[in-house]
């Protein structure tokens, strides 16, 4: 389906982009911070869509020209073919562009990691994913921020969860690269904890949900939390180990638990761990919705077991292998350093082709 079969779609993206243009003009939305990064976010996300509709536009023009011109001067119907595909190539990028989409694409997201079966082994597993995804962030130039950490005696991760946030509003944000993260992850090596050389295999689970600027929808009762506070653990600078500033939120009906400990007071660490706390609510909300209607993202595994899996890492082969679309690649140390785009973008094109083939 080409743009000129859809006209109504292009028309409401230029009247919204206008309408946001003129908000971004007015002085006084900028009173507002969190109105003000709202429209400037939904403003960036259209910017792609409203460069190569231009694009497309005077493409046009330059074909209707060239046509008109081509009876008088044969210099201009030689540029017909090549002003034929562009015009063609343009209207399939924008097609494409105005394409269903996850509304949450251009949101920050909360990365929980959580080690499962396999005892010591698996904390230590959970803490190369944590270290493989801050990397990946450094790379990507994303903001990451470790908002807490419950360590394993052998310094492993028990649990960990990571705050990412993209520099700038963009239109393919955090969860646009990340989002099918979410799941089981298995892995084969010999543990440091082996003495007979023998290989283990044991698994980490990893959550991940959007943190969009406002969760307005999500009202959370004080009765229904209980509020736990503790000293802080591990590298942070003055203060840890000597106050209790951390903060552990348990939100009683549902069981969820949120830790923060890397801010500097104890109230700017609930503050934080609240926001969390509101995210998980209405990310376990809209799976609901969605499993009420039979449609929506990829349910996220939460029981961490060696035999339900979306990923392995094998060390003793240097493989890593995503079972959700076969992929498969002798380059887990480079993974582990944080090169995590072919992965990425295999998955991410594979879901772009399930799209295209639902629609």
């Amino acid at each position: 389906m080409s743009t000129h079969d859809a006209p109504s779609a292009i028309d409401d993206i230029l009247a919204e982009h206008a309408g946001l243009e003129q908000q971004l003009s007015d002085p006084s939305l900028h009173d507002d911070p969190t109105a003000a990064r709202r429209v400037g976010k939904r403003f960036a996300e259209l910017a792609p869509v409203m460069a190569t509709y231009q694009k497309l536009c005077s493409a046009r023009d330059d074909l209707a020209a060239a046509q008109e011109l081509a009876a008088d001067d044969p210099a201009f119907a030689e540029e017909i073919p090549a002003l034929t595909d562009s015009v063609n190539e343009l209207d399939a990028t924008l097609t494409d562009l105005l394409a269903p989409r996850d509304p949450h694409d251009g949101d920050d997201v909360l990365l929980e990691v959580k080690s499962g079966a396999g005892g010591e082994e698996s904390a230590l597993f959970a803490a190369d994913l944590a270290r493989m995804y801050l990397k990946y962030c450094e790379r990507r130039g994303f903001k990451a921020q470790l908002l807490g950490v419950t360590e394993s005696d052998l310094g492993g991760y028990k649990e960990a969860t990571i705050a990412i946030k993209s520099k700038e509003a963009t239109r393919d944000g955090v969860w646009s690269r990340l989002k099918f993260e979410g799941g089981v992850h298995r892995v084969q090596r010999v543990p440091v904890t082996e003495s007979q050389g023998r290989i283990h295999t044991s698994a980490a689970g990893v959550l991940i949900y959007p943190e969009p600027e406002e969760v307005a929808e999500v009202v959370i009762d004080e009765s229904d939390l209980r509020v736990d506070v503790y000293r802080s653990s591990g590298k942070g600078g003055q203060g840890v180990n000597t106050t209790d500033s951390a903060v552990r939120l348990t939100h009683l009906p549902t069981g969820i638990v949120v830790t923060c400990q890397n801010e500097r007071s104890q109230l700017q660490n609930k503050a934080r761990a609240m926001q969390v706390l509101a995210a998980r609510l209405q990310a376990a909300a809209e799976e609901e919705a969605d499993a009420v209607a039979a449609e929506g993202r990829a349910a996220q595994i939460r029981t961490v077991d060696r035999s339900e899996r979306i990923r392995t890492y094998n060390f003793p082969e240097n493989r890593i292998t995503d079972h959700r679309i076969g992929y498969k690649a002798n380059n887990l140390d480079a993974v582990l350093n944080g090169e995590m785009d072919a992965l990425l973008d295999a998955l991410v094109d594979a879901d772009k082709q399930a799209r295209l083939q639902a629609q």
